[in-house]
């Protein structure tokens, strides 16, 4: 696996598991039905941000778009959105593009990094975040619309970055 910045070529597949984990409901508030050119807008970051795809090959496995969590005197601090194609679950993609966004932020000078909203549901995220240092700071009860499980829980996760 190489973890590299989005290519123009990479955008048709990560467009086609973009849309499948937003239909699916479960992880993102993303509206569905979204256009390729309205998605892209919402996933490929502008700089300072950066967005990057695991690839195997040919074949992008998972990407990642991360960048300041907030303009002017919020910038200090980094977040970050990851999407792994299921069909590619359970290779390591989610934790290697998870390293990668911590190094990026690291030697981009980041003081931390903040993730605004994991579903709690998303078990498998979270342990993987806290597998990372990241810690739940809090959770703003149903924010989120779940198709299975109804009005949850969004975690605000954190993760302080030493020499930012």
């Amino acid at each position: 696996m190489v973890i590299r910045p989005i290519e123009e070529s990479d955008w048709a597949q990560v467009y086609s598991f973009f849309t499948a984990i937003v239909a699916a409901g479960e992880t993102y508030a993303y509206p569905e039905n979204l256009s390729s050119a309205a998605a892209r807008a919402l996933w490929d970051a502008e700089p300072p941000g950066a967005t990057v795809v695991a690839v195997d090959g040919e074949v992008v496995l998972g990407s990642a778009t991360m960048g300041p969590n907030r303009p002017g005197r919020g910038a200090h601090v980094a977040t970050a959105s990851f999407m792994v194609d299921p069909a590619q679950q359970g290779r390591g993609v989610g934790r290697a593009l998870g390293e990668h966004v911590i190094a990026w932020a690291r030697r981009s000078g980041y003081r931390s990094i903040q993730f605004n909203a994991v579903v709690e549901t998303n078990r498998g995220a979270v342990r993987l975040w806290q597998s990372l240092g990241f810690e739940i700071l809090a959770t703003v009860p149903e924010a989120f619309d779940h198709p299975e499980h109804g009005h949850v829980g969004l975690h605000v996760m954190f993760l302080p970055l030493s020499g930012g």
